[in-house]
């Protein structure tokens, strides 16, 4: 539905859940990771999800670059869906849970605001991005003949005509508020699909995406590799676009750790933000991409054949309805671009996101909201301690305005204009 918004609905005063974030964020001032006699523990546990991804955290683990930073008991354990690493990180280390992981970059903010961890607030901190792009969105082999790709409008009257002969049109994300629920709602929306009223939005796990698909439990998912190439691998269905093509050089997972975690152990912190660091750089050199996906494809870590990982970790894409490209620029990309600074400016999108499909309440305060959570001072105190180039280290806390492929602008100065800006949308 269209709901008028102004700027100062969104920057009146901080609620309470905002304030506490404040109040968490306080505990944790800039320079306060001045390195000491060496990091506070050796361990800690950190979730991941069979996607592409989370290459970084694997490789670092892999490579020995935990143990080269000074924490060689870090654990990287593996997370059966978006809601088990939630689970387990309201639980927490000491609890048998997990202290941090591998996450989609709205969650720290949805943890932290309460959302989804039953009002409760369990304060996040995101200290580095993981990736940019190489997410997909797939659609059923049924489709194959709509004409769908990056214009989604296609199916408009096909899922209308499905859904008059009864039957459900099933498109699968996977957690609700979540980068892949964002990226399908915004390629439908701009199709003219409403995401709320013409199809069902349902959630699967990133690696049930391809198993679901195949028995027609689904018609259409978003989700990150490997599972979309996989998914043309086996002839199941296509690639419409990648999420790259939405919005070239997007932000897509990020680095999260409790908060009292990072409070409690800050040298470890930056040790552990070190060692990802560095596997960053190495995940990123094309040389390394063939053993990249050898490693990814173990049994222990996606048990996937390396096939599924490669091709799109080098930005080939057979997109699997006669389309096959390469060097399409499409790539993951883990550290080129300043792929690993978590841009405030991004999350504020997330957060007006989420404001956009009403998970998160017009009156939210997206600044303060950021400032709690996104802790790019820890990730400028790591970069400078494993001697980054400067040229790796962006100037400010903003990317700048962002252009999508429909030709929307996000200014994050000004958010609820871009909210006016959509014809499509559910806001409370």
């Amino acid at each position: 539905m269209t709901l008028k918004t102004t700027r100062r609905s969104f920057l009146k005063g901080a609620t309470a859940t905002t304030a506490t974030l404040l109040a968490a964020r306080a505990l944790f001032p800039s320079g306060a990771f001045a390195q000491g006699a060496g990091p506070e523990v050796t361990s800690a546990k950190l979730g991941f999800i069979a996607l592409t991804d989370a290459a970084p955290l694997i490789i670092a683990l892999e490579k020995g670059l935990f143990a080269k930073h000074g924490v060689p008991d870090v654990q990287v354990q593996k997370q059966a869906s978006w809601g088990a690493t939630r689970d387990n990180l309201v639980l927490g280390g000491a609890a048998n849970g997990i202290d941090g992981a591998h996450i989609l970059t709205p969650m720290p903010y949805l943890m932290s605001l309460g959302t989804v961890t039953n009002g409760v607030p369990v304060p996040m901190s995101i200290i580095a991005r993981l990736n940019y792009d190489s997410q997909g969105i797939s659609v059923s082999q049924e489709y194959k003949d709509a004409g769908a790709g990056l214009d989604s409008a296609p199916l408009k009257a096909v899922f209308a005509e499905r859904k008059a002969g009864g039957k459900e049109v099933n498109i699968a994300m996977t957690f609700p508020g979540g980068t892949h629920d964002l990226w399908i709602r915004y390629w439908l929306a701009a199709g003219g699909i409403d995401p709320n009223s013409e199809v069902s939005v349902i959630t699967v796990p990133p690696p049930q995406m391809v198993a679901n698909m195949k028995v027609g439990t689904m018609d259409a998912f978003c989700v990150g590799e490997p599972w979309n190439e996989q998914l043309v691998n086996q002839g199941i269905g296509f690639t419409a676009t990648t999420t790259g093509e939405l919005w070239k050089h997007h932000p897509e997972k990020a680095l999260g750790l409790r908060s009292d975690f990072v409070e409690a152990n800050p040298v470890a912190t930056q040790a552990m933000l070190m060692a990802v660091m560095e596997a960053q750089q190495w995940c990123d050199a094309m040389e390394n991409k063939d053993e990249m996906a050898t490693i990814l494809g173990k049994r222990s870590w996606f048990n996937v054949p390396p096939v599924d990982v490669a091709g799109r970790l080098k930005g080939d894409i057979n997109y699997g309805n006669g389309r096959v490209e390469t060097a399409t620029g499409l790539e993951m990309k883990f550290w080129k671009d300043h792929a690993s600074y978590p841009f405030k400016s991004h999350d504020a999108w997330f957060l007006t996101e989420n404001i956009r499909w009403g998970y998160l309440p017009g009156s939210t305060d997206i600044n303060a909201s950021v400032d709690a959570v996104n802790r790019e001072d820890i990730w400028r105190s790591a970069a400078a301690a494993l001697g980054v180039a400067a040229a790796d280290i962006p100037e400010g806390t903003s990317r700048g305005v962002e252009t999508f492929f429909d030709g929307k602008v996000f200014d994050p100065a000004n958010p609820s204009a871009y909210l006016d800006s959509l014809a499509i949308k559910a806001m409370v």
